[in-house]
């Protein structure tokens, strides 16, 4: 007595039914390998891993994704790579049946297959996904000075250092105090996703170095830099902050503004020999304003000068 399995009207005894499952779940195996890294420029080596004691007698390499295609072939003793693919003249078939690929380029990422099948006809199928990424290019780093505050300590500067990389995909920014036992910075000094860092530095940080480190899962670059340098810059013989600059240039451009404006539209209202007398005066008024605005000016120079001498002093 056996059991009957009825499938759309034929009739198949359910033990051979069961070996015929076992047996196709026997010849058929599937590993999903694991991601591969690589970078723009260097070569990769995919490698084909079958279970021990597997007689490899054939070989198909493929690319699955972003299309299919063939890249490789181990038959009958022969390696053959000549294939139309985007990697032809790129890819190289290893003796152990491994596959090479190189020199990558950025559209190189995606999935691949290799089938193995031995001499009983049993098949091992590997899948790897390959993930290709640009080098990280060295990174640029800008120190700016924050403006002293009634409740800033005294002898103290504080300063936001901001580090910048062109847009590479999957980059993180960290920071380097230089010279100390630790490699890092306190997280609640950092800004936007890590790229920008706030520190307050004193008389004994003169010669303290920051170090912006920009990476990808396949590389890495730093910038280094000491702020502290950059702290008293505007005090410098000959240089000017940009505060000076907004200090004297803002002002004196919005009253010229506005005395070039009152002057268009005086004389927009009078007209004949009245309108020459009302250009003199609003002559002689537009030269008191820049006389005016001269004092302000020297006003603003005599403050710089005494900042810088306390600079100085500092």
């Amino acid at each position: 007595m056996f059991w009957i399995l009825i499938v759309e009207g034929v009739h198949l005894p359910l033990w051979r039914r069961m070996a015929k499952c076992f047996l196709r779940n026997l010849l058929l195996w599937e590993v999903i390998g694991a991601q591969v890294l690589s970078k723009v420029g260097d070569s990769v080596l995919l490698l084909a891993e079958h279970p021990p004691g597997f007689q490899v007698r054939e070989v198909i390499w493929r690319s699955l994704w972003p299309s299919e295609e063939l890249l490789a072939m181990f038959f009958r003793g022969s390696l053959e790579t000549l294939y139309h693919s985007r990697f032809l003249g790129r890819a190289q078939l290893h003796s152990n049946l491994s596959l090479e690929l190189g020199p990558l380029q950025s559209t190189d990422s995606g999935n691949f297959s290799v089938l193995m099948v031995d001499t009983g006809g049993q098949t091992w199928t590997q899948t790897l996904q390959l993930k290709v990424y640009d080098a990280v290019p060295r990174p640029t780093v800008q120190v700016f000075i924050a403006v002293a505050g009634d409740d800033q300590p005294l002898k103290t500067c504080q300063v936001f250092l901001s580090c910048w990389a062109p847009n590479i995909s999957d980059i993180t920014y960290s920071w380097r105090r230089e010279g100390t036992m630790g490699f890092g910075v306190e997280s609640h000094s950092l800004f936007t996703d890590g790229q920008v860092l706030s520190v307050s530095l004193g008389l004994g940080d003169k010669d303290v170095a920051y170090s912006c480190i920009v990476s990808n899962p396949v590389s890495w670059d730093l910038a280094t830099v000491t702020p502290w340098e950059s702290c008293h810059h505007e005090a410098a013989p000959g240089n000017a902050s940009y505060k000076d600059v907004l200090l004297v240039v803002v002002p004196i451009s919005l009253l010229l503004f506005l005395v070039g404006l009152f002057f268009a539209w005086h004389c927009g209202l009078c007209s004949g020999s009245s309108c020459s007398t009302s250009r003199k005066a609003a002559e002689l008024r537009m030269s008191f304003c820049l006389r005016f605005g001269v004092k302000i000016q020297e006003k603003l120079q005599r403050r710089k000068i005494m900042e810088r001498r306390g600079a100085e002093a500092f």
